[in-house]
């Protein structure tokens, strides 16, 4: 019997209460691994140890922090091959985007080593003479992490390497389905020299670990993303208790193709924002609103393009697509397309489960036409390799049908246009904004974030970060 990988609760690994297999959704039959499970007592029993490594971890001088940081971004990075590959076995990207995402967790940790030399604090004169004012930042101290499965250690790392940056204890809580690359980043954290308690590992169900961990008064901050049914959860649980909270959840992203876009530059655009990672981004531009004069020729370049793809187990050399995480969101992915159908969009490519040597989670990628802005499945967030064409008459409908949503998270304009593109940054009611790019892809130095219903609270990321990671003091002298 195989022996589960335990959780990490001040600085031991511990069993829990069960476990759970992980398998790989590219081959059902290959079993990464057992993965403990929490109960509700071990959620507090890490709550008490980060208590206690926080207050050990905000003492410790910045060059021991920088170093802690510095040397777990170069472990990753060095290693970037090795656990690229156990990323994209338990998630289903392929391995180039697997190991990418590894290399890129490195760099955050190396970007917020250096920010660890760079908290310089101000003064300032008072309008009172006589009196000196002095404005620091402080840890917040226990910070809650709970990640999604879609990035399962990028989304991660950009909350645990501020958290640590800025002196906050950190308990991460990961999405369940992707055990295997939180357990890989603990065990390099935990050969650290970190204080008991300051890095805590619980895995296990959102139902019980994480209703246990929003719910606590204990805690001080909670950094969330996931869903926008979840996210309004965490938001209720963490104000009952006055805990802070920072929120990332869904998206209905589009891509605008201007009448005067380059076609092959739009449809490549297209491609990488609805369909890299299967679909299965934040940032995916799902809604590909297209102005009536390029319509058909995008549409024909863009399914010659899917034509072209090939789908398959994500270690393989040459797919580029590999499957959905699991059969749930399989499931979910062909009922939407049904209910498209039903709704009046017309099925221009795909759509289909797809058959590969092994058993596994695949699926054609799929594009729908005919579409408008109000059917369910423009107004909602799919998570799959779908994408829905809607045709406007000009530019102006376009941002109209743009913004036309409750979520804000990213938008994308293809276009030769200065002007155009001006405009479109100015109007396009998101976080962030993309001209002549794909939606998906964001950098690391910079904030991330959305408006409306797709985030909540300060931005993650670049230097933004520590407005959610740290509290701010006055502090008034009269010499």
């Amino acid at each position: 019997m195989t022996t589960a990988k335990a959780l990490y609760i001040g600085n031991e690994w511990i069993d829990g209460q069960g476990s759970v297999t992980n398998r790989n959704p590219s081959d059902t039959s290959d079993i990464i691994g057992e993965y403990a499970q929490a109960s509700t007592q071990q959620v507090q029993d890490a709550i008490s140890a980060a208590r206690q490594g926080a207050k050990a971890w905000r003492e410790s001088g910045l060059e021991s922090r920088y170093s802690v940081l510095m040397t777990i971004g170069d472990e990753l990075i060095a290693r970037k091959d090795e656990l690229g590959r156990l990323l994209a076995r338990e998630e289903g990207k392929t391995l180039a985007e697997g190991v990418g995402e590894v290399y890129r967790s490195g760099q955050f940790f190396h970007y917020y080593a250096a920010e660890v030399l760079r908290q310089i604090d101000e003064r300032v004169d008072s309008v009172r003479p006589g009196i000196g004012v002095e404005v620091y930042r402080e840890p917040v101290g226990v910070v809650g992490v709970i990640s999604p499965w879609n990035f399962p250690m990028a989304t991660a790392v950009w909350k645990i390497a501020p958290a640590l940056a800025f002196g906050n204890a950190v308990i991460f809580k990961p999405a369940n389905l992707v055990p295997a690359s939180a357990w890989a980043l603990t065990e390099i954290i935990s050969r650290q020299d970190l204080p008991k308690g300051t890095f805590n590992l619980l895995m296990g169900s959102g139902g019980q670990v994480g209703d246990a961990l929003i719910h606590s008064p204990e805690i001080d901050a909670v950094s969330f993303t996931g869903s926008l049914e979840v996210g309004k959860q965490v938001a209720a649980a963490t104000a009952a208790n006055l805990v802070k909270c920072q929120l990332e959840m869904g998206s209905k992203n589009a891509l605008i193709v201007a009448e005067d876009a380059d076609l092959d530059l739009a449809v490549e655009a297209a491609f990488a924002g609805a369909y890299s990672g299967t679909g299965q981004k934040c940032t995916a531009s799902s809604r590909l609103i297209v102005v009536e004069a390029l319509h058909d020729r995008f549409v024909e370049k863009l399914i010659d393009k899917l034509k072209t793809i090939r789908v398959g187990n994500a270690l393989e050399d040459g797919v580029q697509l590999g499957p959905v995480v699991d059969a749930r969101q399989l499931e979910s992915n062909l009922t939407w397309i049904e209910r498209a159908k039903q709704d009046g969009a017309r099925l221009a490519f795909g759509g289909e489960r797809l058959e590969r040597e092994t058993e596994g989670y695949f699926m054609a990628p799929t594009l729908f036409t005919d579409t408008t802005n109000d059917m369910a499945i423009n107004r909602e967030e799919v998570f799959g390799p779908i994408a829905c064409v809607i045709k406007v008459r000009d530019y102006e409908e376009a941002i109209a049908t743009l913004n036309d949503t409750k979520f804000g998270l990213t938008a994308g304009i293809i276009t030769g246009s200065l002007k155009t593109a001006s405009d479109f940054k100015a109007r396009a009611e998101t976080g962030c904004v993309m001209v002549n790019l794909a939606t998906a892809g964001t950098d690391y130095h910079v904030p991330f974030g959305g408006r409306k219903a797709s985030s909540f609270g300060p931005r993650e990321q670049g230097r933004y970060a520590r407005e959610f990671y740290t509290v701010v003091k006055t502090c008034y002298v009269k010499a």
